[in-house]
């Protein structure tokens, strides 16, 4: 579980990204690419071709941290735009789901009330 302060906003990377990148190569990645600051407290999610790997960028105010995981079976669910660059915002509730290898897109509500009382 990753707990995401408020004012931090959550950017998705479209497309796949070399994961032997580290935390500099992916910093550049932000700046160049997607056209973002990668010390503005933000985080910045990355996906392996595979859809296996997951790394999230981010600055804590005094140094760059990087998050990696990998899921044993299955992968991480990502949008499918072709062509397209750069990235889309998610929620950190989407990002809870996506970091547990949930399809954050269309969560299914397990229970809801039918009557009050």
């Amino acid at each position: 579980m990753m707990i995401v302060p408020a004012g931090v906003k959550v950017h998705l990377a479209l497309g796949y990204t070399d994961m032997r990148k580290g935390m500099d190569g992916l910093a550049m990645l932000v700046q160049d690419t997607l056209k973002k600051d990668p010390f503005s407290g933000h985080l910045f999610a990355f996906r392996g071709k595979r859809a296996q790997i997951i790394k999230i960028l981010f600055w804590d105010g005094n140094g760059l941290c990087l998050f990696t995981k990998r899921l044993d079976q299955g992968g991480f669910v990502w949008p499918r735009m072709a062509g397209i660059e750069g990235s889309i915002t998610l929620s950190p509730a989407q990002l809870a789901m996506l970091i547990e290898g949930i399809d954050w897109r269309v969560p299914e509500r397990v229970w809801r009330p039918a009557i009050a009382g």
